[in-house]
């Protein structure tokens, strides 16, 4: 018998399953233990609860890789999720000058690791406490607790601000001050349904609109002329 043939299949369809965020397995072994418990009581809603948890959050939590874009001149989307607002603001407490905002709104089926959306050098991240409400509302960017990421390259700084939503608890940020990071590279990761606001300098070229769907690290939402 060809045991070298199972072998292979197995490790091909290991390779094909997306890797988990480092912060899903403590969920993903409650719902383990969910399951356990309901063998162990020969309560079957308790094992079925546990095998619903352990589907949702493996796939909640997956981190598949993305391919990058090699143009320099690129500026990819920092997090997956649906584009609600593309404007000119004026950004006050990070770019201090005039800006373009793109806010993508990452339900709770979409990929919730955020990439950076340019190389460059991490010189500030700041987190502020703050609410809970839908990530969706406008106000949200204000009042909701948030991340916000400051990168610099060539002399152009950009902002990435992670903003925790209605089910969004927690942020967790991989990037300290100082840090270098690639294009494409993940930066953190929000718990539960949230969105990601980009501010760009004017002189970049917008590529989305509103209603366009993204995916970070691989989609192109703007250009550098």
């Amino acid at each position: 018998m060809n045991l070298e043939l199972p072998a292979i299949i197995m490790e091909s369809t290991i390779k094909k399953w997306p890797r988990i965020a480092a912060a899903g397995y403590r969920f993903l072994a409650a719902a383990v233990l969910l399951i356990f418990l309901g063998w162990l009581l020969g309560s079957g809603w308790l094992g079925f609860i546990g095998l619903l948890s352990l589907a949702f959050f493996g796939y909640f939590f997956r981190d598949p890789e993305r391919e990058v874009p090699a143009d320099p001149q690129a500026i990819v989307a920092p997090a997956d999720g649906k584009v609600v607002v593309v404007e000119e603001v004026q950004e006050e407490r990070f770019l201090h000058a005039p800006a373009q905002r793109l806010c993508i709104f990452m339900n709770v089926f979409d990929v919730h690791v955020n990439r950076a959306p340019v190389a460059g050098a991490v010189t500030e991240a700041v987190h502020r406490d703050g609410l809970f409400k839908a990530a969706w509302r406008e106000d949200a960017c204000t009042l909701n607790e948030q991340t916000a990421l400051v990168l610099e390259a060539d002399g152009r700084r950009v902002l990435v601000v992670q903003i925790a939503g209605l089910l969004a608890r927690r942020i967790i940020s991989y990037v300290n001050p100082g840090q270098q990071l690639a294009k494409g590279e993940r930066l953190g990761l929000i718990c539960f349904g949230s969105r990601v606001d980009l501010y760009l300098p004017r002189e970049a070229e917008i590529l989305v609109k509103v209603g366009d769907r993204v995916q970070a690290g691989s989609s192109l939402v703007a250009r550098w002329p």
